[in-house]
């Protein structure tokens, strides 16, 4: 059984930080691209942060960028999220994703169109709570 867990979110105040980590049971994070996603107004999800199945690109939706960094811990079967400069918009039960196919590199905006295919694991998510 596959199953994605996901540690690392709590309260903090703007402007404070948080680290989260994707952890795999069932099967293996290395070699397939991975992905933080959260939900949003108007939308199924919205993918926040990717990473390709090296580690050699990185995607982040305008609304993160600079303040999120996606990596990855292929020796230890691990994706982190760092969260930065947190803002209460930030606000959110953020889930990591992986993709069933290996070798792949998707950009924020195809993962939902991957999600459409099956072709994704996902965990249950962690909350984040950002205090203004």
């Amino acid at each position: 059984q596959v199953q994605l867990v996901e540690t690392g979110g709590g309260l903090v105040q703007a402007g404070g930080s948080l680290r989260l980590s994707c952890a795999a049971s069932g099967r293996t994070l290395r070699n397939c691209a991975m992905g933080w996603f959260r939900p949003a107004p108007g939308k199924e999800r919205e993918f926040v942060a990717t990473i390709s199945w090296n580690g050699g690109n990185t995607y982040y939706v305008d609304s993160v960028k600079g303040r999120f960094t996606i990596s990855r811990d292929n020796a230890k079967n691990t994706g982190y999220l760092q969260m930065n400069s947190l803002k209460s918009e930030d606000t959110a039960i953020y889930y990591c994703a992986a993709s069933k196919l290996l070798y792949t590199d998707y950009d924020v905006s195809s993962w939902n169109r991957i999600w459409d295919l099956g072709s994704v694991d996902w965990g249950q998510g962690t909350q984040v709570t950002v205090s203004s």
